[in-house]
């Protein structure tokens, strides 16, 4: 058996930092730099200090229903189904440094793909230059923001747990009067709470967070969106020192309207409710532990928002040595990489 501060492999990585645009419809053009169900099972564990490097492969597929409109790329469209294949790469440095006895750490989240956007109706598009009423429809290979993460974690026996915040920082990548766009164009801050109670005797695993999000406003739309919470919560079983499976329930909640010149709809708070599961296997290539799991959701209960179904794919694994962690905890039927 592996224990939790070794075998693990601990890319505390993506944390909700996760730029995944259209992943919520609440703000400007339905992106959220929460993604509902990032913070899993082991949530709360920071591994011990070392490199790691974890890749999350992110796919969305939802529609809006056709009686409801939105507002994407400054046009106001009804009839909108959203579909992105996103890559995210995050490279994750546990530092020595202690900080009140708990290990602090960074992580860098790169994002990288296609997302999709079709409307069966234009309603509205000062910014655009198209015809009203006519089906659109956009597509792109685009970068977008960088996300920075910072985070503490501490360990007591079988309860681990974190603070930390994440930032995205507008990389200039943002294409203005397009439907499809992978940056937010937007200061975004993120604060959470992360915690697990993890029981090496039975295999059982406890994770859950809640955050809160704090919006800017793009300049160039002219559009503040608003301020949200949100929360997580994973229930895990390893019935082998390798594999796992889970349930998971995710929560997204506006609290405070968009607003600003750009904000054609008004305030347009959003909210989404997602039910799924996960599963995880562990295995070692050339002596270094390999992590990768499989998480699906399905959003049951949305406001202002397409309703649709999340899939994440991630492979985490450590680079280089990874510093033994003091004290060990006894022995865990698994691992599982630290979100955030």
């Amino acid at each position: 058996m592996r224990r939790v501060g070794t075998a693990v492999v601990g890319a505390v990585a993506l944390a909700a930092a996760c730029a995944i645009p259209y992943a919520a419809l609440a703000t400007e053009s339905g992106a959220s730099l929460y993604v509902p169900g990032i913070r899993g099972p082991g949530a709360g564990i920071v591994p011990p200090p070392g490199f790691y490097f974890e890749n999350d492969i992110y796919s969305y597929s939802g529609r809006l229903s056709a009686s409801r409109q939105t507002q994407i790329g400054g046009a106001v469209l009804a009839n909108v189904k959203v579909e992105a294949r996103v890559d995210f790469a995050t490279p994750t440095w546990v530092t020595p440094i202690e900080i009140f006895g708990g290990n602090l750490g960074f992580a860098l989240t790169l994002p990288f793909g296609q997302p999709r956007v079709s409307a069966g109706a234009l309603i509205a598009a000062p910014r655009l230059g198209r015809a009203i009423g006519g089906t659109l429809r956009d597509s792109d290979f685009l970068f977008g923001d960088p996300i920075l993460t910072s985070f503490v974690g501490w360990h007591a026996g079988n309860f681990h747990w974190q603070v930390g915040g994440a930032v995205n920082i507008p990389s200039g990548t943002y294409q203005d009067g397009s439907l499809s766009n992978l940056s937010f164009n937007r200061w975004i801050g993120d604060v959470y709470l992360a915690a697990t109670w993890l029981d090496p005797k039975i295999g059982l695993d406890i994770s859950g967070s809640v955050g809160f999000e704090i919006n800017g406003k793009n300049d160039d739309t002219d559009y503040k969106s608003g301020n949200a919470v949100h929360a997580d919560v994973a229930i895990s079983q390893y019935f082998s020192k390798e594999f796992s499976v889970g349930a998971l329930f995710a929560h997204y909640q506006q609290l405070t309207g968009d607003s600003g010149a750009g904000a054609s709809l008004g305030p347009y708070k959003g909210r989404t409710t997602a039910v799924g599961g996960t599963v995880a296997y562990t295995f070692a290539v050339a002596g270094t532990p390999v992590t990768a799991r499989l998480k699906v959701l399905r959003e049951v209960s949305v406001d202002n928002r397409p309703q649709g179904t999340i899939a994440l794919f991630g492979v985490a694994f450590p680079l280089g040595v990874v510093a033994q962690a003091a004290p060990p905890p006894e022995p865990v039927p698994g691992a599982r990489v630290v979100k955030r």
